[in-house]
């Protein structure tokens, strides 16, 4: 990792004084935003093309522990009441942006806010340019717009030779730790876990992340399609948005492989709107989102019954929990993130027996897994997706990630199909063509 003007690792988390500047766009400028995005410290935040785009680092911070979340939005807090702002479009996602990527657990994992030198958005038609330096160390690259229109950025390459091999458990052994969480689930220590598993791809050269980006936002437009400091993927699941006092969370827990036959797929969405095991799942990740959502809420609508949520490669059940949040002015999208996670919908229920389980069955680090990525503004508002779908790039190498929600009734040869069917979105992002 480069270090950049306000980049810190140190226990004082130093905070930069940041001068930012948003300004309109006319919508056509901002019509393609991956198509403008440079190879220099790319992020990225997207669904159906809107959303953000950034590069650079005008400054960053790298937490741990379980204080992570706790110590980010302090460092972010303290850096947007110290910086000189001029907003001239006013919307969620304008002014000073952080987006982050936090491990799953508290140890291992290393979590990072990076604040881009330039972000580019769009809602609507609405579209808007952010640039950022710092007031001690002003940036010099020429990543700093002048007022001039933005240009298409050189298209990456495609990566070279690519290779899959198993990760820390093939699946044999991962089936057989699916039986023994099957096993402690009958025998009444827990209700449900949920086991990931690991598949690493090796290249011929380092990997442009920006080509896996263009795949899964054209694969999957109605997903999330998201990179933060090396961690991408395109997530189904959206754990907290907020903006304005409302919160939303968008709950998955029950899957289902599609066969790409429309009848018979829809025979199986029905099949899955009435599996009990499947209903199962799904309760446990609704409920322990409403109960962590509740406090911070004065209303809140939770859906009785789930709805099936068709992607290119599975269905999932999905229940949209809503609120209206009472302490918005002390209590941010990334403190709400932080409360929800992990729910049960990637660790399970009890959590402290789930994750310890996790911890014994699993036999890898998740990192940032399935915790929360996504951005925050200086508002508070942010959206917070679960890095679902998901990969760790470093260099050549990609680490793949999938996992499953275990329930009395799962069985572990349909549980590691279901998790090689959440392998393909990235897999098929890393192919040519």
């Amino acid at each position: 990792m480069s270090t950049s003007p306000g980049v810190t690792d140190t226990p004082e988390y130093a905070v930069p004084g940041l001068i930012v500047r948003t300004r309109a766009l006319a919508p056509s400028q901002a019509e393609s935003l991956l198509a403008l995005l440079p190879a220099d410290e790319p992020v990225c935040w997207l669904r159906a093309g809107a959303g953000l785009v950034g590069w650079g680092i005008a400054a960053q911070v790298r937490t741990s522990g379980a204080t992570r979340f706790a110590d980010a939005d302090k460092w972010w807090s303290e850096a947007v009441s110290r910086a000189v702002i001029r907003d001239e479009v006013a919307e969620p996602g304008t002014g000073p942006i952080a987006f982050g990527a936090f491990a799953f657990a508290d140890e291992p994992g290393h979590s990072v806010l990076t604040v881009p030198q330039v972000v580019v958005g769009r809602r609507g038609d609405i579209a808007w340019v952010t640039t950022v330096s710092s007031l001690t160390s002003p940036v010099t690259t020429t990543a700093v717009l002048p007022s001039a229109s933005l240009s298409v950025a050189e298209p990456p390459e495609a990566p070279q030779e690519v290779r899959f091999a198993d990760g820390s458990l093939n699946g044999e052994a991962w089936m057989s730790a699916v039986a023994d969480a099957v096993r402690r689930i009958t025998e009444g220590q827990l209700e449900k876990v949920v086991l990931a598993r690991d598949l690493t791809a090796t290249a011929r050269t380092a990997l442009d992340v920006r080509w896996p980006l263009q795949r899964l936002a054209a694969d999957y437009p109605m997903c999330w399609t998201f990179h933060v400091d090396g961690l991408f993927g395109s997530t189904p699941e959206m754990l907290v948005r907020r903006e304005r006092g409302l919160v939303t969370s968008r709950v998955l827990a029950g899957t289902i492989r599609r066969t790409g036959d429309d009848n018979r797929d829809l025979a199986l969405a029905a099949t899955l709107a009435r599996s009990s095991k499947d209903l199962e799942e799904h309760e446990y990740a609704v409920r322990s989102v409403a109960e962590a959502l509740e406090p911070h809420c004065s209303s809140m609508l939770v859906p009785e019954a789930p709805f099936v949520l068709h992607l290119p490669n599975v269905m999932h059940l999905a229940t949209d929990v809503a609120g209206v949040v009472h302490d918005a002015e002390t209590v941010s999208s990334l403190q709400l993130a932080a409360a929800l996670h992990p729910s049960a919908a990637v660790g399970g229920t009890p959590t402290v027996q789930a994750l310890e389980l996790i911890t014994e069955l699993e036999g890898m680090n998740r990192g940032r897994y399935a915790g929360p990525v996504g951005w925050i503004d200086a508002a508070g508002d942010g959206e917070w997706g679960i890095a679902l779908r998901s990969a760790e790039v470093t260099g050549s190498t990609v680490r793949l990630f999938a996992g499953c929600g275990i329930v009395a009734d799962s069985d572990p040869e349909a549980e590691l199909a279901e998790s090689q069917a959440k392998f393909v979105p990235v897999r098929d992002a890393l192919a040519i063509g």
